[in-house]
């Protein structure tokens, strides 16, 4: 039985952070106090002046695996979480074959128990094929998925979902929804905004992203299903969101840190700043972080979505959506949002631990003398510059490359394994 302690740090603890080490056996955390002496034999790991936070929980991520291995794998996205300081990862269904049944979500667990270095909870796909023509087999699926999603693709049909809907409300399911409506897309792959007009793109509405937020609310409360709504950009979408919470909606919603971070105003003619939704404006910004200070906004997930260099690298136009984000996410929203004043770390380890947990029912998202030992070391002093040929994901294509930062990731203790250490 592995049995280590780590002194030096202050903890999160009962949400804050207070002065004290930790020693770990097992799989569990056995003491949380300050002034740990350890047994003679027994590891001591010191970080002087570093944060020990519950291990980040990321409800999107695409693990590529099976169908897409050229971009990712179960192996490779695990081992980057490990690295961002992730203890919990759920997997996004738009895979080949899509996990619409329990046969297909099978050969994905498969792979899971074989290569994840941490725990993957996948999702199962709301339609078939995610076309959304006929429902999956969310029934057959119940214990075996973490949520319902059709990721990278809205159901454009209303009666379809308020079918989906009634059935993840009859199993007791959350549905996770990728809200856009085909047709207000326009053949856009870039904000319709002042960058889009300047530089002659075709750009994407926020129409189409909160009118279907606003269908989503209102047949999630007609049927009575538990809704999270995925990457939020909108100023639009959050004020939805709002005004379902304040009528009593069993309602959450998810935004990236891209979106926190990073505006219209930050694009580049560079595939790297390319993902589906796109960057938006100004007052989109300020609206997501208003909503992380009033509660709008429950959680911050990294929509993880490697490519291969070449998919990336045909400018804004030909790139394929997605950018990386799972070895860099803490240190960027540190340094944009917690350095900057915005909000506390405390804030950050509840939006990105302690909320996502709760609201998907996983393990973790709190350190006590008994639980379970998922925990995350950083050092929010140490600097450095990100990097992405430094990266364990095969994907490279971040907006955040060359960013200069603070948070690094020291260590990584997973069900009490020592998943990562810098």
């Amino acid at each position: 039985m592995e049995r280590f302690v780590i002194k030096g740090c202050e903890v999160f603890l009962d949400g804050r952070f207070v002065p004290s080490d930790v020693e770990v056996e097992g799989e569990n955390i056995s003491r949380v106090e300050p002034g740990i002496v350890p047994e003679s034999g027994v590891p001591v790991f010191a970080f002087n002046n570093c944060r020990i936070l519950p291990g980040l929980v990321d409800v999107h991520v695409h693990l590529r695996e099976p169908g897409f291995s050229y971009k990712e794998t179960v192996a490779t996205g695990t081992a980057a979480a490990a690295r961002g300081g992730y203890t919990a990862v759920c997997a996004m269904p738009n895979l080949n074959p899509v996990p619409d049944s329990p046969e297909r979500l099978g050969e994905e667990l498969e792979i899971i128990a074989r290569e994840a270095l941490i725990p993957v909870y996948p999702y199962g796909a709301l339609t078939v094929g995610e076309r959304g023509r006929e429902m999956a087999d969310i029934r057959g699926m119940h214990g075996l998925a973490v949520a319902f999603s059709d990721d990278g693709r809205g159901v454009q049909s209303g009666d379809m979902m308020r079918r989906c809907m009634a059935e993840c409300a009859a199993t007791g399911n959350l549905l996770a929804a990728h809200c856009e409506v085909d047709a207000l897309l326009n053949g856009g792959y870039i904000h319709d905004g002042a960058y889009a007009r300047a530089h002659g793109h075709r750009g994407i509405s926020s129409e189409s992203e909160w009118r279907e937020v606003e269908r989503d609310l209102r047949l999630a409360e007609e049927t009575g299903c538990a809704l999270h709504i995925c990457h939020v950009s909108t100023k639009e979408s959050v004020a939805l969101i709002r005004a379902a919470k304040e009528r009593g909606a069993d309602v959450s919603c998810e935004t990236a840190p891209h979106y926190l971070l990073l505006t219209e105003d930050d694009l580049r003619e560079d595939g790297r700043f390319k993902m589906n939704p796109p960057l938006r404006e100004k007052a989109d910004r300020a609206a997501l972080i208003e909503g992380l200070l009033d509660g709008t906004v429950d959680m911050i997930a990294t929509d993880h979505a490697p490519h291969s260099a070449e998919e990336k690298s045909r400018g804004l136009e030909g790139s394929a959506m997605g950018v990386t984000g799972l070895e860099c996410a803490f240190a960027a929203l540190y340094t944009g949002l917690v350095e900057t004043g915005i909000i506390t770390l405390e804030r950050l380890a509840g939006l990105m631990s302690v909320n996502p947990a709760r609201r998907f029912y996983l393990p973790g998202g709190e350190i006590k003398a008994g639980g379970t030992a998922d925990l995350a070391v950083f050092d929010t002093e140490e600097e450095y510059t990100i990097d992405p040929a430094e990266f364990a994901s095969m994907g490279r294509a971040t907006p955040f490359a060359g960013m200069r930062v603070k948070g690094k990731c020291k260590m990584t203790v997973c069900s009490g394994r020592i998943v990562w250490k810098a």
